[in-house]
Formats: C-alpha cells, sequence, structure tokens
C-alpha cells in the first residue's frame, strides 16, 4: 500500500503501534485500533481499507527506518569491519524496535501478508548488506566463504544476524547466556570467514 499519510493516518498508525506493543497482535482490531486513535472505525477503513492495511503500513514502515539505520554506517576501506558494524546496527534496531521487528521478521500478527509493494521494500533492506559484499568482493578484502554469489554472501549474513537477535528476543537462556557477548563473537567469526586469512575483524 505505502500511501502519503495525513495526521489521521499518522494517529491511526501510532495507535496501531501502541496497540501492539502494549497488549500484544490479537488487540489489533479495527474496532479497537479506531477507539485507541479517538476516531472511526470508518476512518481506518477510508485510509488504509481495513486492519491489514494498517499493519502494512508498520510492516513498510519498520522497513524504512531500518535502512535509514544500515545507511549511517560508513563505508570505509575495510568492508568486512563495515559489515560487522551494519550487523550490530541491525542488532540495536531489533532490540530497540521489537514491535516493528516482529512484523517485520517474526509473524507476530496471525495471517498477516504483506502487500507486493511492502514485499518488495523489505527484500531492498537487504541493500546495506549486499552492496558491501559486492564492494569487498571486487576489492578483494572478501575472498572466502562457500560462494562468489555476493547475494547469497549478504543472506548468509543477515541470516546469521536474525536468528540470534531472534533468540536474544525470545530470552532464550537469558540467565546462562550473554547474548550480546555470543552475537559479537558470531558475527566476528562469520565475517572473518569470508576475509583473506591474515586478516581478523573486531566489532567496532
Amino acid at each position: 500500500m505505502n500511501r502519503s499519510h495525513d495526521e489521521t493516518s499518522e494517529a491511526l498508525l501510532q495507535a496501531a503501534h501502541r496497540l501492539l506493543a502494549e497488549t500484544g497482535p490479537d488487540s489489533l482490531t479495527v474496532r479497537r485500533i479506531a477507539t485507541e486513535a479517538g476516531m472511526s472505525t470508518m476512518n481506518v477503513y477510508s485510509r488504509f481499507g481495513g486492519k491489514d492495511g494498517v499493519i502494512d503500513e508498520l510492516y513498510a514502515d519498520g522497513y524504512r527506518r531500518l535502512d535509514e539505520i544500515l545507511e549511517t554506517v560508513p563505508v570505509t576501506d575495510d568492508i568486512p569491519g563495515d559489515l560487522a558494524l551494519v550487523a550490530k546496527a541491525y542488532r540495536n534496531f531489533a532490540l530497540e524496535n521489537p514491535t516493528y521487528y516482529g512484523i517485520m521478521f517474526r509473524s507476530t500478527v496471525h495471517g498477516f501478508h504483506p502487500s507486493p509493494g511492502s514485499t518488495a521494500l523489505g527484500l531492498g533492506g537487504l541493500a546495506s548488506f549486499v552492496e558491501r559484499v559486492q564492494v569487498g568482493q571486487n576489492s578483494g578484502t572478501i575472498t572466502g566463504g562457500t560462494t562468489n554469489d555476493h547475494r547469497e554472501v549478504a543472506v548468509w549474513l543477515w541470516a546469521t544476524c536474525h536468528g540470534l537477535v531472534s533468540l536474544e528476543l525470545d530470552g532464550v537462556g537469558d540467565e546462562e547466556v550473554d547474548w550480546p557477548m555470543v552475537f559479537e563473537a558470531g558475527i566476528r567469526r562469520s565475517i572473518n570467514a569470508l576475509r583473506p586469512a591474515q586478516h581478523q575483524v573486531n566489532i567496532r
């Protein structure tokens, strides 16, 4: 959907965001979204076509926010080190925005399927990984791995980030696992596998 918003649309989106964060996905009904925003249900239908339209906008907005954050990571001559910073920024986004992250990656809203436009936006969110991997391969700073396809390498790195972050968000083994340390070690080892053997990387 990804249409332009007026103040009413923004108020409805914020209301949906609060409901999802505070009371969970089951609270996302047209009536509750409208009530939380202090409006009639007609506003939800006229702006978004219904509940799924609201959620689709939250999904797309999450990817826009993530992309903005990843784009702030500078591009230097140390592409593997830059990739480590991208991974760290990804984790920070997930921990600071669990509501968005849940919609984007974890199917927290049962039965929701993003629109084609939002799906394309989500796939574009991998661009920060893909472009940096390709630059690293072209410059020779990334030479390892099991594939030379920069897109496959990017997906592998993203999957590593996603798996570790998802376990952390679920609180798996919180009493026994130091997730920040595990994430740093996991990303460092993954990126080291892509570097020339004489180089190592630390998350800066």
